[in-house]
């Protein structure tokens, strides 16, 4: 009973959150309908927490305070400034994805507890969080939030590769650290371009491989489509559908081309020109905070700390955006990338130390 009591109390804890953050989004959003939608789930999920707040208390357990996360609040609101509606699309669907897995594995555990009121309110709460999930999942389809992922890992890239580049440097030309600036920079423009256009070439390569199999599949589709239906009926069985039904629904759209060849291979979405010009620019981007401090340091080893602090501080923002964008903890994913940042800088330094003695490099 204790536990189910414990993770009813998270359950209002969170649900009072988020009621509070939909209804700080709502302030800010300019899109007016986005914007009554994040009222329209911000009443929602104040519905959610009184259901878990009287819950609690129809069970004999201590109702706790609900707290706003003004941190996630802040977090949440910056990256919408910065990042634009995707962004926060992302996130908020893997909030609702994380919410639905909860309340599933709760139900499913507690279930002969629950009186059957509170078992179809319960499943009234896991309904509105699958309707949530799927809006948000259509306003990243909306917003092109692929694009939100490409900019964040790009900056990532370029953070920890000139990063190292540049403490490996450090170590060669301690007295030079405009050379050390200039040939990080160097490096820079030619990583930028490389993953520009590796993306480029990479997502315009799947587009065009999805695009000749589409083709293919409406050539078989009109030679046979008895052949098309039947590869239809295997997908649908495949994803859980069973074979009876699966028959039905292929029956169904046997004269549809475009929808059964829709079903089989959805088209490919992502621009690779916007992909490429995304994970380029912030790559770049990610070049600047380990190079600068070289242009105004009077040696390389005066610079390496402020490159070190700045490049250090930025990977804590980029691996705070992952985890924003990816549902995960945001305290594990910065101590992972700072810690495997810095550590690769550090490599970087004895390296450049190794290569300075071993051919006796004379700084310029």
């Amino acid at each position: 009973m204790e536990g189910m009591i414990k993770l009813a109390r998270d359950f209002y804890r969170d649900e009072y959150a988020d009621s509070v953050l939909y209804a700080q989004l709502a302030r800010i959003e300019k899109d007016e309908e986005i914007r009554k939608e994040f009222l329209r789930l911000s009443n929602i999920e104040s519905k959610h927490a009184k259901f878990w707040h009287d819950f609690i208390k129809r069970h004999g357990g201590k109702v706790p305070k609900p707290s706003v996360k003004r941190l996630t609040i802040f977090g949440v609101k910056l990256l919408r400034k910065l990042l634009g509606p995707g962004s926060v699309a992302s996130l908020l669907e893997m909030g609702e994805n994380s919410a639905i897995g909860k309340y599933f594995k709760y139900l499913t555990t507690y279930a002969d507890r629950f009186s059957e009121e509170e078992l179809n309110a319960l499943k009234e709460v896991i309904l509105d969080e699958l309707e949530h999930e799927k809006f948000f999942r259509e306003e990243e389809k909306r917003f092109h939030v692929e694009n939100t992922r490409d900019l964040v890992l790009g900056m990532n890239d370029g953070l920890v590769e000139i990063l190292g580049a540049v403490t490996g440097l450090s170590a060669v030309y301690p007295n030079s650290p405009q050379l050390v600036g200039i040939s990080g920079l160097i490096v820079g423009v030619a990583g930028a371009l490389s993953m520009a256009i590796g993306t480029f070439v990479s997502v315009r390569s799947q587009r065009q491989v999805k695009e000749s199999i589409r083709e293919r599949m409406e050539v078989l589709f009109r030679v046979s489509p008895e052949k098309t239906v039947e590869e239809l009926v295997e997908k649908l069985v495949e994803g859980g559908m069973p074979e009876e039904v699966a028959g039905e629904v292929a029956k169904e759209l046997s004269d549809n081309s475009e929808a059964v060849v829709g079903l089989l291979l959805p088209e490919a979405e992502e621009n690779e020109i916007r992909a490429a010009l995304y994970t380029g620019f912030a790559y770049l981007l990610g070049v600047a905070f380990p190079v600068t401090p070289y242009f105004l340091a009077s040696s390389s080893l005066v610079a390496l700390p402020f490159s070190i602090l700045l490049a250090g501080s930025a990977l804590a923002i980029v691996a705070t955006l992952i985890s924003l964008l990816s549902g995960i903890s945001i305290r594990k994913k910065v101590a992972e990338m700072v810690a495997t940042g810095l550590g690769a800088a550090f490599l970087s330094y004895l390296f450049g130390r190794f290569m300075e003695a071993l051919f006796n490099v004379s700084a310029l």
